[in-house]
């Protein structure tokens, strides 16, 4: 079964930097799809970046975080980070790391989430 943990979360100001990793174990992630997702106090869970496993490692981004947040993988580490720059207090929430098989439909594997905080 397999096992995604977060990490790298924490407060940060206006227009500061994190990054999040994803640790991912208990199986082989090719022909996965990786991605966060964040639900803000009150808000439903939204999607926030993916990538694919293998081959072109094909990314997609919320219009909201574009130019401002990057997705990336290293397979040989089985991990997943997102960094995150320019941070605005819109993006306090917490983070959840998601995977599915294949290039289609839900996210249906998941992290516990990490909390990030954005204070103006």
């Amino acid at each position: 079964q397999e096992q995604l943990v977060e990490s790298g979360g924490g407060l940060v100001q206006l227009g500061g930097s994190l990054r999040l990793s994803c640790a991912a174990s208990g199986r082989t992630f090719a022909s996965y799809t990786m991605g966060w997702f964040r639900q803000a106090p009150g808000k439903e869970r939204e999607f926030v970046a993916s990538i694919s496993w293998s081959g072109r490692r094909i990314t997609y981004y919320a219009d909201s975080v574009k130019g401002r947040f990057t997705i990336s993988s290293d397979n040989a580490k089985n991990t997943m980070y997102l960094q995150m720059n320019s941070l605005k207090p819109e993006d306090t929430a917490v983070y959840y790391c998601a995977a599915r098989l294949g290039s289609y439909g839900d996210f249906d594997s998941w992290g516990q989430g990490t909390q990030v905080t954005v204070s103006s």
